[in-house]
């Protein structure tokens, strides 16, 4: 008994040993970013990663602590392991518009490809890259790794020269522990550039007048970035409208009337090389209402309709915090959360695993009593939120519930603290 409790004292040592080796960039990591290209394509029973193109830009502008970990599962992940001792080194979750596609009818018929881009820290060796892509009953659907060899002189070099021009728009308290955010602009000519600097900081103002964003707000860096579209506005295939624009945005995402996206991502990471950046928040000049936020990619919201304000926060409330949509349909579009698994997403439950939510928050008497509310994440029946309202639900609410609250506040300790 006693060489075994040996072996096990010494495997946890070696393991605690692996773990803080791993949560120190300068062992592993250059002051560098690796851009990863990829090409996600199939149907709803074949999914495929491959490999597009390999970018290197200066500086790394996203986590230097908690490497190996991830605050939110997400519906996949990016894996990096030193390629001789297989160490995780690095991890990020992300979702995908080519999974959410996946959901649709469509997926049982067509075949179809996304573009995807992930920025991870440039190894100072050669190291192992896995994407790995997940299902909503959350089973892995798919996995892929390659390996990447820091010195590969095909490895493209971009960002050095005729970087975006972009605006500072505010300086966090501790730039090394700190989350960039950056304004691009969609669908504003070079002659709009003045009234997108507006739209900024009408966002800025807006994103801040929300906790937790307000009091933690001197953890955050702000740029504008000044992308110049060739034509004003953005594309509204319902409409007929297709407009020349510097990310070829578009309405009537998967025949939603008010979905906006871009799946044009590579062209949105190529306005960004160079800048700093790490969350994305796109403008996009338009009266038309909609938006979309993906996370850990990037969000949309247009700029010119009355609910401007409160949408450009939802989204970066699904970017950036990784929180669900808390309103339901009469008829729900897709079976988005089977009842039968906990949503990884911390404003949502389907009481699979309730007590890794909020049930220590129930009958919390802040704003608004915390507990169960029937209907969310799209459905009106087995899926709960915290609130009755929250920004998360409704235009109209005018501030994120305490559970919301709470699971950004953690996020952006995650990114910032030690």
């Amino acid at each position: 008994m006693k060489y075994t409790k040996y072996y096990i004292i010494l495997w946890a040592a070696l393991l605690m040993s692996t773990t803080v080796r791993a949560q120190d960039f300068d062992l592993y990591f250059t002051d560098a970013t690796l851009r990863l290209d990829y090409i996600f394509s199939g149907d709803v029973t074949h999914q495929e990663v491959s490999v597009d193109q390999l970018n290197r830009i200066p500086h790394w502008w996203g986590k230097r602590s908690h490497l190996s970990e991830v605050p939110l599962a997400g519906n996949g992940q990016v894996v990096v392991r030193d390629h001789n001792t297989q160490t995780v080194i690095y991890r990020n979750s992300f979702s995908t518009l080519f999974q959410e596609w996946l959901t649709y009818d469509e997926a049982k018929t067509i075949r179809k490809s996304y573009e995807n881009v992930f920025l991870v820290p440039m190894p100072k060796d050669t190291a192992d890259v896995t994407v790995e892509l997940y299902n909503n009953r959350r089973e892995l659907m798919t996995t892929y790794s390659h390996t990447v060899v820091p010195t590969d002189i095909l490895i493209r070099h971009i960002g050095e020269n005729d970087v975006t021009p972009y605006d500072i728009i505010q300086h966090a308290k501790n730039p090394q522990k700190s989350i960039h955010i950056a304004f691009v602009a969609e669908g504003y000519t070079e002659n709009e550039m003045n009234v997108f600097l507006e739209d900024v900081n009408t966002a800025t103002k807006a994103l801040f007048n929300h906790e937790p964003f307000k009091r933690l707000r001197d953890r955050f860096e702000v740029v504008a970035v000044k992308s110049v579209s060739k034509e004003s506005g953005t594309s509204i295939p319902s409409a007929g409208v297709w407009k020349n624009t510097v990310l070829h945005s578009h309405f009537d995402t998967f025949y939603s009337d008010r979905y906006l996206t871009t799946l044009h991502l590579k062209d949105l990471h190529d306005v960004l090389a160079g800048v700093p950046y790490e969350h994305i928040i796109v403008l996009v000049n338009t009266e038309h209402y909609g938006g979309g936020g993906i996370f850990n990619s990037y969000n949309l919201s247009m700029t010119h309709h009355p609910k401007y304000c409160p949408v450009v926060v939802h989204e970066f409330g699904h970017s950036f915090g990784g929180l669900a949509d808390e309103y339901a349909y009469e008829n729900e579009p897709i079976p988005a959360y089977p009842h039968d698994v906990e949503p990884w997403e911390p404003n949502i439950t389907t009481q699979a695993d309730f007590r890794s939510k909020w049930q220590d928050m129930v009958n919390d008497k802040g704003k608004e009593p915390v507990g169960l509310y029937e209907g969310a994440g799209y459905s009106l029946n087995g899926v709960y939120r915290p609130c009755q309202d929250c920004r998360m639900r409704t235009n109209e609410n005018p501030h994120f519930c305490a559970v919301c609250d709470r699971a950004l506040t953690r996020l952006i300790e995650f990114y910032t603290g030690e």
